[in-house]
């Protein structure tokens, strides 16, 4: 069910930014590639409980580096769009403890040092100084974003979604015992099934986003149809035509799902 037909409200300044980062790894063993799931905290006021992507909002001192690597890349991205990015990868950083979207000697043991370091300063800036780190902007692919700004939720995020690859088999995670309690690899059929069975719960924006993954064979592809599908804002809607409230989303923005029951739809 489409919304294109419907009138996309004026979106609203309210929305607080987020980023969030979905990171493929190639499967150990035959098979799709995996990607990292989060459980949220159930004492977390917004998606508490839910399984997620890392992730999360972006702060002042992101958008001050933001402005400084824009001005640095001559324009080449808004200080806004880098800002958003930063984010991604200072929050990818500190909930899981994957070095990405950076460059320089990056090893276990300088990661762990490093977001040890951010949780103590809170922001990216000194943590690339103190260890001769460098943004590496070109390492994530911007994905989607979502702003269920018509939604009555406990806060509305206005958050863009990027893709990243580690490209590697086995890769060590470990929980920040604050906003998360489980950090874990899936396929991206993997984890719909694994909702399907009650083991995990989605909210509306976290399963349509792992509908669109699972059509994937492959990070290039997931990547590539990222790059051939600009990213549009989506609001979702509700839509009372077919005489059962549906919560839909337009459908040119690459997911094969775009409504769902109103009525069975998880919210944060």
């Amino acid at each position: 069910m489409s919304t294109d037909t419907q009138s996309q409200p004026a979106q609203s300044p309210e929305g607080i930014p987020a980023a969030t980062i979905i990171i493929y790894r190639d499967c150990p063993e035959a098979g799709p590639p995996q990607i990292l799931i989060t459980v949220r905290s159930r004492n977390m006021a917004f998606a508490g409980g839910m399984a997620v992507f890392p992730g999360g909002r972006v702060d002042p001192a992101d958008f001050e580096l933001g402005t400084q690597v824009s001005a640095d890349m001559a324009g080449s991205i808004s200080p806004d769009e880098a800002a958003h990015q930063i984010a991604a990868i200072r929050e990818t950083l500190e909930e899981t403890g994957l070095a990405l979207g950076l460059s320089g000697e990056i090893n276990a043991e300088r990661a762990a040092k490093a977001r040890a370091m951010l949780e103590q300063k809170n922001e990216l800036a000194p943590v690339l100084e103190a260890f001769d780190w460098s943004l590496d902007l070109t390492q994530i692919t911007p994905f989607a974003r979502w702003f269920p700004q018509n939604e009555k939720l406990s806060r509305v995020y206005d958050t863009r979604f990027y893709l990243a690859n580690l490209g590697t088999g086995k890769v060590d995670v470990s929980i920040d015992n604050s906003e998360n309690t489980r950090l874990f690899w899936t396929s991206a059929q993997g984890a719909l099934d694994a909702a399907e069975t009650g083991d995990i719960k989605l909210i509306f924006p976290t399963r349509r986003n792992l509908e669109r993954l699972a059509l994937f064979a492959s990070f290039e592809e997931a990547r590539a149809q990222a790059e051939a599908i600009p990213v549009k804002t989506i609001i979702p809607l509700v839509d009372n035509s077919s005489g059962q409230p549906m919560l839909t989303i337009m459908q040119d923005t690459g997911y094969p799902i775009t409504a769902e029951l109103l009525e069975t739809v998880a919210r944060g």
